[in-house]
């Protein structure tokens, strides 16, 4: 006899989500599905009718944990509306920041999941291995974006100022001193996954993968007009979640996809594995990826050029749209600017929300006591994922016809 099992609230996650399982008389999932129950904010209706340099600093907001992931892909949204062309200098500026947060990111996830992975002999110095990577890459998010938890520094046209030669300088011994202690840490992550005694394949999925970058982000890579969205109570097959979840499901050509480091290494980096040791043996991987990169690109930094282009923030009501590649996936903002220079539409896919259906059915097929590591791999941030939802203000019914659509 079947029987449903809710996890509720999941747990080490940014956030609130349940995790409600239909297992059978031997403990196997047969049904997972998995959604958002953190409170809807509705932070991209906040900035509609305000001024577009407005939107960057709000919408950095809607996650503390990747502020840098929004505020890019808010300006690239604002950039691409006004049709801004950003310096190059600008550019690589802002790809910088972003792979800094990407490694720094990717160190917090591993002390998150160290309970899970790491035994008690190797804890405290697997921990401070974390603390200092994570202390090199917020330098570079620091002085790069401003700062690190709410980047000021970057802005619609560019960035606020170039960094000098001595930051440069100083960037590039950081980094590249730090390449030695962070392979030595991704050996040690990628050892202990591989030792965990997780059933062969748990978390695997049959769905496609989505990214659009090996290490920043592109709109030309996606064929946006095949995106949409639908409500949770057309995908969840109980009526009581499909009310309850505080998202939205996006489809790409008409599928839910799996988006993040393992998609990125499996489009980007010929990476073949898949589930839960996978996923986490890729955030690993990616972390030496992102290195590199801010490596490429700090040689490549002119500190003399320009950052900043010429623009007016009159606009024509195009859309434009921003795609960043963040810690845990593709994430989408898209806006329009009116003639009069405000904000007149704004919409934001985030990369949980493309993840939260993936990771339920990424739980079907193995016993429940595993569906937590399957959740804590895909490392869902559920605050970014909660702010699309649609009800009548009376009845407080979900509006099945109206749907927020990029």
């Amino acid at each position: 006899m079947s029987e449903t099992i809710v996890i509720s609230p999941t747990s080490r996650q940014e956030g609130h989500a349940e995790l409600s399982m239909e297992v059978d008389e031997n403990g196997i999932v047969t049904t997972g599905r998995y959604f958002s129950i953190t409170p809807v904010r509705g932070i991209e209706k906040m900035v509609i009718g305000k001024r577009p340099e407005t939107a960057p600093v709000l919408v950095q907001r809607i996650c503390g944990v990747c502020p840098v992931t929004h505020t890019l892909a808010s300006v690239e949204a604002i950039d691409d509306s006004l049709k801004i062309e950003v310096p190059q200098a600008g550019r690589i500026l802002r790809e910088m920041c972003l792979n800094a947060h990407m490694i720094n990111s990717h160190a917090i996830h591993h002390f998150l999941v160290a309970p899970d992975f790491v035994p008690d002999n190797q804890y405290k110095e697997v921990v401070k291995k974390i603390s200092t990577i994570r202390k090199n890459a917020q330098y570079v998010e620091d002085t790069v974006g401003g700062e690190g938890i709410h980047p000021s520094d970057i802005r619609i046209g560019g960035m606020a100022h170039n960094i000098t030669k001595n930051t440069k300088n100083k960037i590039k011994t950081r980094i590249s001193g730090m390449m030695k202690l962070l392979e030595e840490h991704v050996e040690t992550m990628a050892g202990l996954i591989e030792d965990k005694d997780f059933p062969d394949k748990l978390g695997a999925h049959n769905q496609p993968v989505f990214a659009s970058d090996n290490t920043y982000g592109s709109k030309n890579n996606l064929s946006i007009n095949e995106i949409e969205e639908i409500l949770p109570s057309s995908w969840y097959d109980l009526p009581d979640i499909g009310e309850r979840a505080c998202s939205q499901i996006p489809l790409y050509k008409g599928n839910v996809v799996e988006t993040g480091p393992r998609a990125r290494a499996s489009k980007f980096r010929k990476f073949k594995e898949v589930g839960v040791k996978a996923q986490h043996l890729a955030r690993a991987q990616e972390m030496i990826n992102s290195a590199e990169k801010i490596l490429e690109l700090v040689d490549k930094l002119d500190t003399s050029a320009q950052v900043m282009a010429d623009y007016t923030l009159e606009g024509t009501n195009r859309l434009g749209v921003g795609v960043i590649e963040g810690p845990r996936g593709t994430n989408i903002h898209s806006a329009k600017i009116s003639p009069e220079g405000y904000i007149s539409y704004y919409n934001a896919i985030v990369p949980t929300t493309w993840n939260i259906p993936t990771m339920g059915l990424a739980t079907e097929g193995f016993h429940h006591e595993y569906a937590p590591h399957v959740i804590r791999a895909y490392d869902p941030c559920l605050s970014c994922a909660t702010h699309m939802i649609v009800k009548d203000d009376e009845t407080k019914e979900v509006l099945k016809d109206d749907m927020v659509q990029l």
